[in-house]
């Protein structure tokens, strides 16, 4: 039984799960062919890739985990929710799938947990498809050093777990294109539950405590620059601008970058069909890659 109901018709996929050191990991694992490993952010689940699913399957393998404590996964006792711990969970999940030669693609803090798991572990990785995320420490920027005191300090988790505040401002401002409420449900239907609110708020405040995570992922970033990385970039997105995505064009010299003047935050709810679409076309000119 699923921990909550998800339409059918909205996400039309076989939902899976597997256990990972006392976690309870739920994954989508649909079509065959080369891997594609979809990895969400905050906060997201799974269903943020039906789009991109719906589009790649014919061609490809689509995997797409949620992280623990994060749409139908459940965590470890202990577990503290932070991207390094996202990233070993994820690294233990490729290893019990047996996946490699994958295409990683990563946006919020997908980019950290993915990245960082590349940088570990740059033989598994082919090609790279980049939203809209970061790679490096945020410290130094005052508007982030802001949002992660007010969203992830004391007000910012009291108002998550009273009024369900992190997912309802994420979901405000991170989509471009109308949503119909029963896809907002379908986003929100994880968070309904006060006692499992705090992931939403911890990730806020990881932008500047996971410092030294992120540093240990801007540093692995050269032992995948010679991927291919597709960049997919929301113009419209409220967290991660221009200059985010020139530091990745800069970081991956082999890219092609694709802007979506019709796109937020969250790329994959407003530009799916169009991703996958490009994903396919760049697959035609790098059909190898490196792994």
């Amino acid at each position: 039984m699923l921990p909550f109901p998800v339409p059918h018709d909205l996400f039309p996929v076989e939902h899976r799960f597997i256990d990972l050191d006392k976690a309870r990991i739920h994954y989508v694992d649909e079509g065959t062919g080369e891997p594609v490993l979809l990895l969400h952010g905050n906060p997201t689940w799974s269903f943020l890739y039906r789009k991109i699913i719906a589009g790649l399957s014919d061609e490809f393998r689509c995997i797409a985990p949620d992280y623990p404590g994060y749409g139908m996964s459940s965590a470890a006792p202990g577990y503290h929710f932070t991207p390094g711990e996202h990233s070993a969970v994820i690294e233990r999940f490729v290893d019990r799938l047996g996946l490699s030669g994958l295409t990683l693609m990563v946006q919020d803090w997908g980019g950290p947990v993915g990245l960082g798991l590349a940088g570990r572990r740059p033989e598994l990785v082919r090609r790279l498809i980049i939203g809209n995320t970061f790679a490096w420490p945020l410290a130094p920027e005052p508007r982030v050093r802001l949002f992660s005191a007010v969203l992830g300090g004391p007000p910012g988790r009291i108002l998550n777990r009273w009024f369900n505040f992190a997912p309802r401002v994420f979901f405000a401002r991170g989509f471009a294109q109308p949503v119909p409420p029963e896809v907002m449900r379908a986003y929100l239907a994880p968070w309904r539950d006060p006692q499992r609110r705090a992931p939403a708020a911890i990730a806020p405040r990881q932008l500047i405590a996971a410092a030294g995570y992120l540093a240990e992922v801007e540093a692995g970033l050269p032992k995948i620059a010679d991927r291919p990385a597709l960049i997919v970039w929301g113009m419209k997105d409220f967290a991660f601008r221009e200059s985010a995505r020139r530091r990745f064009e800069q970081a991956f010299p082999d890219h092609r970058t694709i802007l979506l003047p019709g796109a937020s935050h969250f790329v994959q709810e407003d530009a799916g069909k169009q991703i996958a679409a490009e994903f396919k076309n760049f697959r035609a000119t790098h059909p190898g890659g490196s792994s």
